[in-house]
């Protein structure tokens, strides 16, 4: 097996126990989001706290997330086809933004029926003691599905995954506002369980904008962060042969990253060569930064970032109808048995194979035929030089 196909099966299974690990993870939270979400809905309005009821909406719309979740899950870890040849990431990503733009919302629901709440004191509710047993029952609960949902990410470089458990920690952290509020209005302060409601519901809204406009970023092909940027670099010219590179680019795929580099190497180099230099740094690159999941490297004999010097050059086939009707009086032309060509500064460097017979008995004839050659050479505008070797 080739290290392409042991990469891509290597691939494969990570992306089937990221999907096992995404379902486990996310149905195991959405059973304790459903739980909190009614017992906090219920006690909010039997202990008469509106913070109490906005944080079970917050729990609920988690609930909604983890729906979210599953269904990207599904469908983003589908392979690559002949319609998506770069995979399905994408699916997570737009996933992500649609959980922003819902929690926004919610917010906004949120914080208009509590700020109507402060204007209408006699609407205020006072808390009983059952809202903060619940409430820091929360607390707790919450930071445990942060902590395991967080490892998860962690391990499969998932961004939804990640953003999921930060919603569970804003959720342990609303309820911590909630411990507040309903606290100070059970001490006769009752105003502070509507405002505590209000800064719950900004702080659902910090999270959904944060996470909608992360994604959003990603869709119009924002690259790595340039700390990371710079250490790739170091690793493509520690590749022996790479002498340097120019127009890295990188774009993200869901919790994966593509990367687009030129690299130039000798110009002399037999193609196969630095075939075998590219792929070296493709591999190195997949091998050692893990978010890091399809490399495309373009080899380049000189640096082409500004402009194209060989653009407008002609090709193999035509150029050397050119040469055959300018070298046709030197009869050793007829002898040659390769020619190799290379594009260079804008000209054409041209190699000539001949037989070691040809100067065999006169090595004197050798330096005649370069200077017949390159008369040649100088004739033709493209041509920079033509060099003669014997076998």
């Amino acid at each position: 097996m080739s290290n392409t196909q042991q990469h891509q099966s290597a691939a494969a299974q990570q992306n089937r126990a990221r999907y096992r690990e995404t379902i486990k993870v996310t149905l195991i939270g959405s059973v304790i989001d459903l739980l909190l979400g009614v017992a906090k809905i219920l006690v909010g309005y039997m202990a008469h706290s509106q913070a109490l009821i906005a944080d079970g909406i917050h729990s609920l719309s988690d609930l909604g997330t983890d729906a979210i979740v599953l269904y990207a899950a599904k469908h983003s870890h589908q392979e690559a086809d002949e319609e998506h040849p770069y995979g399905h990431g994408r699916i997570e990503t737009l996933a992500t933004v649609g959980l922003g733009i819902s929690l926004i919302a919610v917010s906004i629901g949120i914080s208009i029926d509590a700020i109507d709440r402060l204007f209408h004191p006699e609407e205020l509710w006072l808390p009983g003691m059952w809202a903060l047993v619940v409430a820091f029952i929360s607390i707790i609960a919450k930071e445990a599905i942060y902590h395991y949902t967080m490892r998860a990410a962690k391990k499969f470089r998932s961004n939804m995954l990640e953003a999921n458990a930060w919603h569970s920690r804003s959720d342990a952290i609303s309820s911590v506002i909630v411990v507040i509020g309903v606290a100070g209005s059970m001490a006769g302060l009752n105003y502070l369980d509507a405002i505590a409601a209000v800064g719950v519901a900004l702080m659902i809204a910090k999270i959904g904008w944060d996470l909608a406009w992360h994604s959003l970023r990603e869709l119009i092909d924002t690259g790595l962060e340039p700390e990371k940027l710079a250490q790739i670099r170091k690793s493509i010219l520690d590749v022996d042969g790479v002498k340097t590179l120019h127009i890295l680019r990188t774009r993200l795929m869901g919790g994966d990253a593509l990367v687009d580099v030129h690299i130039q190497v000798e110009p002399q180099l037999s193609v196969s060569e630095g075939h075998q230099i590219s792929e070296t740094v493709r591999h190195s690159l997949m091998k050692e930064y893990d978010e890091v999941s399809d490399v495309m490297v373009h080899i380049d004999p000189e640096d082409d970032e500004l402009y194209a010097p060989n653009a407008g050059l002609p090709l193999r086939e035509e150029l050397l109808a050119k040469l055959d009707s300018a070298w046709s009086e030197i009869d050793e032309s007829s002898q040659i048995d390769d020619i190799t060509l290379h594009y260079l500064e804008g000209k054409i460097d041209v190699e000539l194979l001949l037989p070691l017979a040809v100067i065999a008995h006169d090595p004197a004839k050798g330096e005649e035929l370069s200077r017949r050659f390159n008369q040649v050479a100088d004739s033709l505008s493209e041509i920079s030089q033509i060099k003669l070797h014997y076998h």
